[in-house]
This record gives structure tokens, C-alpha cells and sequence, in this order.
């Protein structure tokens, strides 16, 4: 059981990095209190992990048969890929971690399923721009239905706020339902965990990230990529969440982080392309594109070394 460490570890900077995405743009506005935020994300991943994990096992596990020591290896490589990108603070893909990771481990043992990589990367393509889209969708439409029926400010304020949390909680079941396959199915699919055991350790693997080291990542989400009012966090938040469930219901696991910052960037758009920190924006970009290399290097090269 100590090769579940790796999965663990990965767990922890998934939840570090990720959680951000749930409520990062409300805490950066300071709606939403960081304490209950990480608290309320927290509750919501194990929820989401429980209720509907399992349905992207079987996506991960289709790109490679990996060994128990393989599977450690290939969880460690992401670990350690996401666990730079959270101390940098870039949010950034625990999926295209995992995935570049097992490709790599996969480049030794054999070479990788890649008619099955090829749907998984149309689909983080997909993501963020799925996300902008449905923001600038529903900035205009939500906004029309309060200008016109809610016209007390206060009354405003307060629905704004409890959407807010509803739509925080809706974005940390998503996170959980859609990454925990990140997480630990390599160890289900290699027999090393059962289903559950596998969404119950994932699930308070990520929880413990969230709880613990997720503020950096969070303010960079929420702050950095253009200012927000409460109700553009909350069409950023929502937007992100119904992109990632989207996508969970089509069982692949895909980045909550692409969600999250196509939220942003479409509440952007509707305010103004100048508006965007297009310095802010290159570097996630950036991240994107070096995440599932520097995993796959890596774990191609924990591989050879053990």
C-alpha cells in the first residue's frame, strides 16, 4: 500500500492548485471568506468524489496498462509537476498531469493508446473555450433577469451572495467528480485500490490540499486575470462549474483550472478584450502547454532511474 503515497501527494496539490477554481474569484472580490470557502470545497469534493467518481476511471486507465510500481511512478511525476505550479501559484492541469505522466511511464513499457489521447485533448481544448462561451452566455442573461426583477441593491447583494456559495459548491462537486479519477485511477485500474477505496482516499487527498495550502493559487485566479465585481465571480464560478460536470458526465477528467480561467477571461470579453492581464494570462497558457511534458519527461525519467 506505500505506492499510494505518490497518490496521495498528488491528491494534496491537486486540491492546492484546484480548489482556487471554486471559489477563487470570490474570495479575491471579498465576498466569500477564505476560511469558509476552503471549508465549504472541502465538504463538496468528497461529496462530489463519492457521488460520481467512478465515471472517469475507465478514461485513464484506457491509455496505458501500468503496473502497481508504474502507477506509483506516474503519480509521483504529476505530483511533483503540480506541486512546482502551485508553488509558482499558476493554476494549472492536474488532469494533463496525470495524463502526460502516464504517457511517459507508458513510453517505456510500451507505446500509449493515443487514439484514446487524442478525444482527452480535444476535450481540453474544448474546456476553456466551452467555459468562455457559456460566461459570456450567461453574463447577459442572468444580468437581464436581475436589472429588470431584482432592483433593491441590498436584495441584490444577497442573492448574489448565497448564489455564490451555491455555485461554490456546485464547482467543488464538480472538481471532485471529475478529478478524482486523476487522482487514484491508476491505482483502481491496476488493482492496487477498489472503486471506493480509491474515490474515498481521493477525495480527502484533495480535501487536505484545498484546507491547507490553496490561498496563493486562489488569489491569482481571483485577482490577477481581470477585476471582478460579486456578480462577474459569480457568472465566472458558475460557468467554470457546468463546463467541468459537463464534461464529467461524458466521463473524461478535464481541467477545473481551463474552466475557471475561461470563466474569467469571457467575463473579460463582455467588459473589454484591454480589460484581461494578457501578461497574467501567457504565463497559465504557458503552464498548460509545459504541464503534461514536464510530467511525461519526468515520469519517463523516475522510470528509468527505479
Amino acid at each position: 500500500m506505500w505506492k499510494v503515497i505518490s497518490g496521495i501527494f498528488l491528491g494534496w496539490t491537486l486540491g492546492s492548485n484546484d480548489s482556487a477554481n471554486v471559489f477563487g474569484t470570490a474570495v479575491a472580490a471579498k465576498i466569500v471568506r477564505y476560511r469558509t470557502a476552503i471549508l465549504v470545497t472541502s465538504l463538496f469534493v468528497v461529496l462530489g468524489a463519492l457521488i460520481e467518481g467512478e465515471k472517469c476511471f475507465s478514461t485513464v486507465g484506457e491509455l496505458s496498462t501500468l503496473s502497481p510500481r508504474g502507477a506509483f511512478l506516474a503519480a509521483l511525476a504529476a505530483g511533483i509537476t503540480m506541486f512546482v505550479a502551485t508553488y509558482l501559484a499558476l493554476p494549472s492541469s492536474t488532469s494533463q498531469a496525470i495524463i502526460g505522466a502516464i504517457v511517459g511511464v507508458g513510453m517505456d513499457s510500451g507505446i500509449p493508446e493515443f487514439s484514446r489521447l487524442y478525444k482527452i485533448v480535444a476535450c481540453w481544448l474544448l474546456t476553456p473555450v466551452g467555459s468562455i462561451i457559456i460566461s459570456f452566455v450567461l453574463y447577459h442573461l442572468i444580468g437581464f433577469f436581475i436589472a429588470k426583477y431584482i432592483l433593491s441593491p441590498q436584495r441584490r447583494s444577497l442573492i448574489i451572495f448565497w448564489s455564490l456559495i451555491f455555485t461554490g459548491c456546485l464547482g467543488a462537486y464538480a472538481l471532485g467528480s471529475n478529478n478524482v479519477a486523476n487522482v487514484t485511477g491508476v491505482y483502481v485500474i491496476t488493482g492496487l485500490l477498489t472503486p471506493f477505496e480509491g474515490l474515498l482516499i481521493g477525495s480527502l487527498s484533495i480535501a487536505s490540499g484545498a484546507l491547507t495550502y490553496s490561498k496563493r493559487v486562489m488569489m491569482s485566479v481571483g485577482r490577477d486575470i481581470t477585476p471582478l465585481d460579486e456578480y462577474a465571480a459569480l457568472i465566472a464560478v458558475l460557468a467554470g462549474a457546468i463546463t467541468v460536470e459537463i464534461f464529467t458526465q461524458v466521463g473524461v477528467p478535464v481541467s477545473s483550472s481551463q474552466a475557471i480561467v475561461g470563466g474569467v477571461a469571457g467575463i473579460g470579453f463582455v467588459k473589454g478584450v484591454r480589460t484581461l492581464s494578457k501578461g497574467t494570462l501567457t504565463g497559465i497558457v504557458i503552464g498548460w502547454i509545459s504541464t503534461p511534458l514536464s510530467a511525461g519527461i519526468i515520469s519517463y525519467a523516475l522510470v528509468k532511474i527505479f
